[in-house]
Parts: structure tokens; C-alpha cells; sequence
């Protein structure tokens, strides 16, 4: 599969059996383990993991994984949890070092070692890491065609100018004239809402997401640049939605290295889509008063998610020591199966009775932001998915993704619908 002394301690993608695994050293110096190439949580590619206190861990949400395979920590679920048998790695036969080449039996084989070879040994080539074998929700699913999808800003596209767009695989030409926007192709329907640009293919049957902070003056608005992500639309409204993985994906911006553990969230379903509450505690050092010794450090924030199919996201943070509040929306462009274009807008507020956000404060929040949505876009372009897996049954899910399950729940209703209107 591999020289042994190209093998160390980061692991390293290998073929074998027409199988994709990755070989590493969970020390230095240490034997060679081999592993299977993607973690059973969110099927990120372990090629991507790293090796820490002599395991393998997954660097979506740090599940680590001894030599034997066995899944020994799921920091989501707190020092008290115990991982699922079904976190268990399902591991090779055998894999050994000989002749100064690393070996792997991915199925049990009669031959008690590896035989030396008669001339060099060429690799076996690295296949594709195994695809999930139910349905996958991809960026041209064909229910797509009826929905609302943002496909630019406002602000890009001048009154009797055009701009070219791509929605589910194919262009479009917006054009401006005065305050009409229309689309050629003809779609059912082109608007703008929220500072965006909307355009429907087909009569949509996808319900609006509302953002009542857009109409209410003690908020002000930033935008971040839009960004492309390298991938369906489907994980990165997944990753948005997920809690756990902020101490590892985001360790140099917004994650606490020591807050792992993720308590229950509330799930509420609603007409198409739903609404996820929880309540945490968190450091507040911005909070002037806690330098004047008027609040405490730690302080009580609660976290407010709305989803809405197929790709529109809310979320509020209210921090209910200050009053203040911040407000993220997240909007999702699926325009091929591997290129999605994102639109944030962050609205701000100090709280009751407090001066609105200066415009430097509400710059800094969106260069934040920025390096935030940064992380995720690396850790998309690595995950190597056509889709957001549908049937339960293709990943592990574990109390901290309630609401990606809810995600899956309403994208596979969203999909079926769209298939009994396909057929009529």
C-alpha cells in the first residue's frame, strides 16, 4: 500500500482490496494502524483526522477512535457519555510492516504473512471513499425546481444592468429595469426580499423564512461578501445548524477548546421546516460591565435556530444578562452538484436603551464572521459528498445533532413532495 517510512503520524489515504482506507502512526515510531477512510459520524474523511494522546481523531467533532477501532470519546456527549457500539471503527484484518512496505488484508486471508516481493511493489491506487448507500440530497435534486432560491445581492445588480447567474445546473440573465428584476430564462417568478434577489424555476412550494429584526430599528445591518463553497448546499445548512464541531473547526476563532459537552436542544416542527431553542452559559469579556464589576463573566445566552426548505437559515442569539442581540441569516444557492454560493447578513443590536452598534463595531463583527465562515468553507472542500444523506441509517447520529436530524426529516419530506408534483 505504502513505503513504511512514508508512513507517520498523519494519516495517509491508501487502496486496498479496491477499498479506501488510511494507514498512520498513533505515535512516533510506533506500528502502523490501518483505519476505514470515513468517520461513521458525519462521514468526514479520516485522511483529514489527526493524532492526538495516541488516537485517531475526526476533525469535524473530535471523536477519537484507538488502535482496535474502538470509538474511546465523543466529546459532544460530556465526560460521563459512552460512545454507541455503532461509533466503532469496522476495522481490516490484518496490516503489517515487511520488507520495508506496509501491507493490508482488508478480509481475513489464509497466508500468515506478506511474501516478499520478486521486483519493486507499485501501490494499489487510492479508490473514492465509500458513497452512502441510501438517498442523498444533492444540489439538483429535482424538488429544488420549486422553491425560492437567492441567487445575488440586491446591491449587484444596477438598474439597466443584467448579471449572469447559476441556479441548479443551468444560467440564467437577471436584468434590472428601474425596481423590475426579470429572468431569462423565464422563471415562475423573480423578488427581492431581505436585500437579496429570489428567482423560482417552477410554481415553489417552499415556505418563506421571516426576519422580523430586518423591520425592527434597534438593529443594524452588515453583510459579508458572498462566498463560494466548495460542495452541495446540503452539509454546509448541516454544518450551520451543528454546535458540537466549534471547538475543533473553529479552535482559532469562536470554539472553547473545554466546552465539548452540548446540551439537549428543543426541536419544534412548523410548516415547512422548524425551530430549535437551546440556552447555554458563555464567557462575556465584551461586556463593559463585567469590567466594572457590574455582571459577572459568565453569563446566559440563548440560541434560537429557524430552518426553512431547502436552504434558509436564521439564527439569534439573544444574551439575556445585556439585552443584546445578534442575528445571523444564512442563505444557500445550490448552483452545481459541487458549488454552492453562500449570502450572510448579520443584524446587531446593543439591547434596550443602549447607542445601535457604531459602524466599526458592526465591521469587526463581519470580519469575524468572515473567518468563521472561512473555517467551514475549508472544512466542506475536504468532506467529498455529492449530498446530505437522507437515510438515518448512513450516519451515526448521537443527543447534539437533533437538529441536523430535523434537517434530514424535512429535506426528505421536501424531496417526496416534490416527486408526487413531479408525477401529476
Amino acid at each position: 500500500m505504502a513505503r513504511a517510512a512514508d508512513v507517520g503520524t498523519t494519516p495517509r489515504p491508501v487502496g486496498a482490496g479496491g477499498q479506501a482506507f488510511v494507514v498512520v502512526r498513533l505515535r512516533p515510531g510506533g506500528e502502523v494502524n490501518a483505519f476505514p477512510a470515513r468517520c461513521p459520524h458525519r462521514l468526514v474523511p479520516l485522511a483529514e483526522g489527526t493524532v492526538v494522546e495516541g488516537r485517531l481523531q475526526c476533525p469535524y467533532h473530535g471523536w477519537r477512535f484507538g488502535s482496535d477501532g474502538r470509538c474511546v470519546d465523543i466529546p459532544s456527549m460530556g465526560a460521563v457519555g459512552t460512545p454507541p457500539p455503532r461509533a466503532d471503527l469496522p476495522m481490516p484484518w490484518a496490516v503489517e510492516e515487511r520488507h520495508g512496505w506496509v501491507w493490508l488484508a482488508p478480509v481475513r486471508t489464509t497466508a500468515p504473512c506478506p511474501p516478499r516481493p520478486p521486483a519493486e511493489p507499485v501501490p494499489e491506487a487510492v479508490p473514492a471513499p465509500p458513497v452512502p448507500d441510501g438517498p442523498v440530497f444533492g444540489n439538483l435534486d429535482p424538488s429544488l425546481e420549486h422553491a425560492w432560491h437567492p441567487v445575488a445581492l440586491s446591491r449587484e445588480l444596477r438598474s439597466g444592468g443584467w448579471l449572469q447567474v447559476r441556479l441548479l445546473g443551468r444560467n440564467w440573465m437577471l436584468r434590472r429595469e428601474d425596481a423590475d428584476v426579470s429572468a431569462e430564462p423565464p422563471a415562475f417568478g423573480v423578488r427581492e426580499r431581505f436585500g437579496v434577489i429570489w428567482l423560482a424555476p417552477a410554481e415553489p412550494a417552499d415556505v418563506p423564512l421571516e426576519l422580523p429584526e430586518a423591520t425592527d430599528r434597534r438593529f443594524v445591518t452588515g453583510w459579508l461578501p458572498p462566498e463560494r463553497a466548495p460542495g452541495p448546499a446540503g452539509p454546509m445548512a448541516d454544518n450551520f445548524l451543528d454546535v458540537a464541531h466549534f471547538p475543533f473547526v473553529h479552535a482559532a476563532t469562536s470554539g472553547a477548546a473545554h466546552e465539548t459537552e452540548v446540551p439537549p436542544y428543543d426541536v419544534g416542527y412548523e410548516p415547512g421546516g422548524f425551530t430549535s431553542v437551546q440556552e447555554q452559559w458563555f464567557d462575556n469579556p465584551q461586556d463593559p460591565e463585567v469590567a466594572a464589576g457590574g455582571r459577572p463573566l459568565r453569563q446566559r445566552r440563548r440560541a434560537t435556530y429557524v430552518y426553512r426548505a431547502p436552504f434558509q437559515l436564521r439564527l439569534r442569539l439573544d444574551f439575556l444578562d445585556t439585552g443584546a442581540a445578534r442575528t445571523i441569516l444564512f442563505l444557500l444557492q445550490p448552483e452545481d452538484v459541487d458549488s454552492t454560493r453562500i449570502y450572510t447578513r448579520l443584524l446587531l443590536s446593543s439591547g434596550p436603551g443602549q447607542p445601535l452598534p457604531t459602524p466599526a463595531t458592526v465591521a469587526a463583527e463581519v470580519a469575524f464572521e468572515h473567518r468563521v465562515l472561512e473555517e467551514d468553507r475549508e472544512l466542506q472542500g475536504v468532506m467529498a459528498t455529492a449530498g446530505l444523506p437522507l437515510d438515518m441509517r448512513d450516519e451515526l447520529h448521537v443527543g447534539s445533532d437533533r437538529p441536523g436530524i430535523a434537517l434530514r426529516r424535512v429535506l426528505c419530506e421536501f424531496a417526496t413532495a416534490g416527486r408526487v408534483r413531479s408525477a401529476a
